[in-house]
C-alpha cells in the first residue's frame, strides 16, 4: 500500500509545460521519387539512406517524447507543521472524521495550494496535500504535500520547500488573502524519509493513543508477543498528552533486525514524520535492563515502525504516559552552592528531551574556585560527530562549547573566581543520553594537592606521570619524560610499556615501537618466525616452510593442507585466514559457516556503564562456578548445552576440598550479580570434570579443563555459547579482546558482586616471554590492558578471553590462567591458548 493511501488521493494534473505541438511529417509524394535522369542509382541510394535516417531520428525522438519522457517524473513527498495563530483548539480537532476537523483541514490545504501556486519552482509540480492531524498551541496543523517532479529538478523543489517559512510569510504580507484566512507562523517543512515511500509496502497501520494522568498506555508491534511483526509494513502511533504535559515513551521490549537499513523505528517530536523533528532512529535488540526512555518537548509524539520483506523479529512493546511539563526529567538548571555537588542533563541516564535550554549557576566559598568534571559526556548526533563548532546540541562552560562523545572524566573546567555558569542547549532534532557532572571547590593556588595537574586540569596520582599510559586523556602526563629501562623509548620522546612492542600497533605515534621487530622492510614475517621476500607471497610455493606465505591468497583451488590452512569438512583446505562464521561460505561444502549459532551478544550495548561493570546479557557465555555451600570460585565458558571450558588449576584438589570431583561444583549460567538468581539464571550440577592430562601445576602449562553438566541448559538471550576456534584460527598481537569475571577488583581485594569486564590487547609472545622471564610456553598467550589498573585477578580464573571477529561472532581465544599479581601495568595476564587444545576438546566433547 502506498504511504499516501492513508489519506486523500490525488491525480496528477497535466503538465502545461510539456510540448504537445509536435506533429508527424506529411506523407511524401511518391511521384517525386520516380527514377529520373540525374544523379543515378548512387544518388537514389544516398537519398533513401538519408530519408531512412531522418525517419529513424524522428521516430526515436517521438518515442522518447511520448514514452520515456513521461516516465522521468518522481514522486516527492514533504511533511510539515504550522501553527495557526487565529484559531483556538477544539476537542473535535483530535478526531479526523469530525466535521470540524474536515472544515479546518480544507482551509489549510486550500491555503497551502495558494502558497505553492505563487512559487514557480513548486506550482507546476504540485499534486495535493492532506492534513494528518491537529494539536494544541494555538492550533498546530500537521500535513503532507505531494509533488510530481521531473528528474533532475528535485534539488530545486527541495530548496524551495526548505524556505517554506519564508514563502508563508511572504504570502501573508502580500495582503491579498481574504479576511477569514488562517494566519500561520512557526512553519517547519522537510522531505519525507524516502524509506516511507517504497511501493512494496503491503500494509499500513495507524493508531492513536491519548494518555491520562492516572493511566499508562501500551503500544505493541502487530502480532506482539505471539508472532513476529509483518513484512513490508509501516506502522505509526500518534501519541498525545493533555495540555501542559509531555509524552513519556518507555520501551520494555525492543527486538528488531540489527541493520537500520532494513527494519527500524523512528521517533518524532511531532504528529507527522518531519525529519527536522526526529528524536532518534533505532534498531537491533536492547536489553530490558537498559531501557530506552524518551520525553517529548510538547504534548505530542509520533512513533514509526518500518519493515522490509526479510527477517521479521519479535518487535516492540512500549509504555506511554504523560509527565507534567516542569516535572521530573523535563527541567534542569538552577543555583548550586556548597563545597561540592552533582548535576545532570534532564532525564539522565535516559535521553534528554529536544528543544531544551538549561543554565546552572554554581557558587562555592569565596576563597575557592570551581572545578567542574564531566564524568559522562554523550552529546552525539548526526552532523556533529567531529564538529568543532557544536552548532547542534552542546554544553557551554568558560566560553567553550563542548559536544560529541568524550572519554569518561576527561572534560574538566576550572573557573577563575568562586562562580561559574554551565549552559546546556538541545535543538529540535536528535537527542542523546546527555551528561553527569560534579563540581568541587578547590584552592586556585594548589588545584591538585599531592597530585599531578594535567593540561586539561584533570588531577591524577603523581606516580602515573611518565608511566607510558595516557591517564590525563590529553597526553600531558606523558610529555617531557625520561624513560625507564623497562619502557620503550619512542623516537618522539614518549615512553611506552614494553609489552606494546612489536604488536603491529603504532603506540608511539611515530611507529618506533614497531621497528626492529624481526623482518626487514620488504620482507614477510612467517608464522614460524622465518622472514622471506614480500615478492614470494602468494607465488604458489611454500617459501616459509609452514605455508603461511600462501595464506589469504586469491587462488582458492588446490590449496595444500598444512598446520596453518583451514580444513573444511570434506577434507579440502582453503588459504583464507579465519574463515569460520564470517558470513561468507568459503568451503565448497559450506562447512566453515556451519554451527555458527555461537558467540553472539544479541543485545545492543549501551554506552552508559558504571565503571567496568558489564551489562546483563553482554557476555552470555560467561559462567560462575560455585563450590557448594561456599560460593563463586572460578569462571568458565559455555561451548554447548552440556559442556563448559575452564582452567585446570581450578579443579585441582587441595588438603581441604576435592575440586576434581563433579559433586563439589554447581554452575550458574546467565548470572549477572552474585547471589541474585533471577528468571534469567540457570543452575546446573556437574556430571563430570576432565582436567587436561598434561597440566603442570608448577608452570601452569596446559591449564585447561572441561566440565559436563548433569542436564543440558536451554539457550536464551542471557545464556548462549561462545564460538570455539579452529586449530588454525589466528589471534594476532595487537587485537583487542575482553576479559570478564567476578574476581577481585584489585590485588588482595574482595570479589566483585557484579560481572566485570576489561578490554585488553594481545601481546607479542616473544616480547611477553622476555617480560615474564622465559616462563611462556607455546600453549600460552599474553594480553595486557589498554588502560592501566585493570586486569584479570583472583576469581577470574577459568573465565573466557573473548575475541570479537569482523563477522560479528565472538571466539574463545584463551582461558584465564595466571599472572604476576593483579592490574600491574607492566605485567600482562597469561591465558591458555584454546587453539592448541582444539583436537582434545573435540575428542572429549564432540563440540
Amino acid at each position: 500500500m502506498d504511504y499516501m493511501d492513508s489519506g486523500m488521493r490525488y491525480t496528477p494534473k497535466s503538465d502545461k509545460d510539456w510540448d504537445t505541438s509536435v506533429q508527424f511529417l506529411p506523407a511524401s509524394d511518391t511521384k517525386k521519387l520516380e527514377k529520373k535522369k540525374g544523379p543515378g542509382k548512387i544518388g537514389a541510394v544516398i537519398g533513401v539512406v538519408i530519408f531512412a535516417a531522418v525517419v529513424a531520428l524522428m521516430t526515436g525522438l517521438l518515442v522518447w517524447h511520448f514514452h520515456f519522457r513521461k516516465d522521468v517524473r518522481v514522486k516527492q513527498m514533504y511533511s510539515g507543521s504550522m501553527r495557526i495563530t487565529n484559531q483556538v483548539f477544539e476537542d473535535a480537532y483530535e478526531d479526523s472524521s469530525s466535521v470540524e476537523f474536515k472544515a479546518l483541514a480544507k482551509q489549510v490545504t486550500s491555503q497551502l495550494k495558494a502558497i505553492y501556486s505563487k512559487t514557480p519552482q513548486l506550482a507546476k509540480y504540485y499534486v495535493g496535500s492532506t492534513v494528518q492531524a491537529f494539536s494544541e498551541g494555538s492550533v498546530i496543523a500537521y500535513y503532507l504535500s505531494e509533488f510530481s517532479v521531473p528528474k533532475g529538478q528535485e534539488a530545486a523543489v527541495n530548496s524551495a520547500i526548505s524556505s517554506m517559512d519564508k514563502l508563508v510569510d511572504k504570502n501573508q504580507r502580500s495582503g491579498n488573502s481574504p479576511g477569514n484566512s488562517l494566519v500561520f507562523d512557526d512553519v517547519v517543512s522537510s522531505a519525507l524519509d524516502s524509506r516511507l515511500l517504497k511501493k512494496t509496502f503491503s500494509e499500513f497501520y495507524r493508531y492513536t493513543e491519548h494518555t491520562k494522568s492516572d493511566h499508562i498506555g501500551t503500544i505493541t508491534s502487530p502480532g506482539f508477543p505471539n508472532k513476529p511483526y509483518p513484512s513490508n509494513t509501516v506502522v505509526q502511533w500518534q501519541l498525545r498528552a493533555d495540555p501542559g504535559y509531555v509524552i513519556k515513551l518507555d520501551f520494555d521490549t525492543f527486538n528488531l533486525e540489527e541493520n537500520c537499513k532494513n527494519d527500524f523505528v523512528k521517533i518524532y517530536d511531532s504528529l507527522v514524520a518531519i525529519e527536522s523533528r526526529v528524536m532518534e532512529e533505532i534498531c537491533g535488540y536492547y536489553s530490558p535492563s537498559d531501557p530506552l526512555t524518551f520525553l517529548s518537548s510538547r504534548n505530542v509524539m509520533l512513533v514509526t515502525l518500518v519493515t522490509n520483506e526479510k527477517k521479521n523479529f519479535p518487535g516492540l512493546r512500549a509504555h506511554v504516559s504523560q509527565v507534567r511539563r516542569g516535572g521530573k526529567g523535563t527541567t534542569c538548571g538552577g543555583q548550586l552552592t556548597g563545597k561540592k555537588g552533582n548535576f545532570t542533563s534532564p532525564n539522565y541516564p535516559n535521553y534528554y528531551p529536544p528543544n531544551i535550554f538549561c543554565e546552572w549557576k554554581i557558587e562555592v566559598p569565596a576563597d575557592k574556585v570551581v572545578k567542574v568534571t564531566f564524568k559522562k559526556f554523550l552529546l552525539s548526533e548526526p552532523g556533529q560527530e567531529n564538529s568543532a563548532t557544536c552548532k547542534k546540541d552542546y554544553v557551554e562552560i568558560n566560553g567553550k562549547r563542548l559536544c560529541g562523545e568524550k572519554p569518561d572524566g576527561t572534560v574538566t573546567e576550572t573557573s577563575s573566581t568562586n562562580k561559574i555558569s554551565v549552559l546546556f542547549y538541545a535543538d529540535a532534532s536528535y537527542v542523546d543520553r546527555g551528561f553527569t557532572a560534579e563540581f568541587v571547590a578547590i584552592d586556585s593556588k594548589d588545584p591538585c594537592p599531592k597530585q599531578f595537574q594535567c593540561n586539561n586540569q584533570r588531577c591524577i596520582s603523581s606516580n602515573l606521570k611518565c608511566d607510558g599510559w595516557n591517564d590525563c586523556g590529553d597526553m600531558s602526563d606523558e610529555m617531557n619524560c625520561k624513560c625507564k629501562s623497562t619502557d620503550i623509548n619512542c623516537k618522539n620522546g614518549l615512553c611506552k610499556p614494553m609489552f606494546w612492542q612489536c604488536d603491529g600497533v603504532n603506540d608511539c605515534g611515530d611507529n618506533s615501537d614497531e621497528l626492529n621487530c624481526g623482518c626487514k622492510s620488504g620482507e614477510l614475517g612467517c608464522q614460524n618466525g622465518k622472514c622471506v621476500s614480500e615478492k614470494k607471497r602468494c607465488d604458489g610455493r611454500d617459501d616459509c616452510g609452514d605455508g603461511s606465505d600462501e595464506l589469504n591468497c586469491a587462488r582458492v583451488s588446490d590449496v595444500t593442507c598444512s598446520d596453518v590452512t583451514y580444513k573444511c569438512k570434506n577434507n579440502k583446505c582453503i588459504s583464507k585466514v579465519n574463515p569460520e562464521c564470517d558470513g561468507t561460505a568459503d568451503c565448497e561444502d559450506g562447512s566453515d559457516e556451519a554451527n555458527c549459532e555461537c558467540g553472539r551478544n544479541l543485545f545492543k550495548t549501551s554506552r552508559i556503564v558504571g565503571g567496568q561493570e558489564a551489562e546483563e546479557g553482554e557476555f552470555p557465555w560467561q559462567v560462575s562456578l560455585h563450590v557448594k555451600g561456599y560460593g563463586h570460585v572460578c569462571g568458565a565458558s559455555i561451548i554447548s548445552p552440556r559442556w563448559l571450558v575452564t582452567a585446570a588449576h581450578c579443579v585441582q584438589d587441595d588438603g581441604k576440598t576435592r575440586y576434581s570431583q563433579p559433586g563439589t561444583w554447581e554452575a550458574y549460567m546467565g548470572l549477572h550479580i552474585q547471589r541474585q538468581n533471577g528468571k534469567n539464571v540457570a543452575k546446573r550440577n556437574v556430571k563430570q570434570v576432565i582436567s587436561h592430562p598434561y597440566y603442570n601445576a608448577y608452570t601452569f602449562d596446559n591449564d585447561i579443563a572441561l566440565m559436563e553438566l548433569d542436564s543440558p541448559v536451554t539457550y536464551s538471550d542471557y545464556i548462549r555459547p561462545i564460538c570455539v576456534p579452529s586449530p588454525q584460527h589466528v589471534f594476532p598481537p595487537g587485537n583487542s579482546v575482553w576479559i570478564t569475571g567476578w574476581g577481585a577488583t584489585r590485588e588482595g581485594g574482595y570479589a566483585a558482586p557484579v560481572l566485570q569486564k576489561a578490554q585488553v590487547r594481545i601481546i607479542n609472545s616473544t616480547v611477553c616471554d622476555r617480560l615474564m622471564g622465559g616462563q611462556i610456553t607455546s600453549r600460552m598467550m599474553c594480553a595486557g590492558v589498554l588502560s592501566g589498573g585493570i586486569d584479570a585477578c583472583q576469581g577470574d580464573s577459568g573465565g573466557p578471553l573473548s575475541s570479537p571477529s569482523s563477522g560479528g561472532h565472538t571466539f574463545l581465544a584463551g582461558v584465564v590462567s595466571w599472572g604476576d599479581g593483579c592490574a600491574r601495568r607492566n605485567k600482562p595476564g597469561i591465558y591458555s591458548t584454546v587453539t592448541k587444545f582444539r583436537g582434545w576438546i573435540k575428542e572429549k566433547t564432540g563440540v
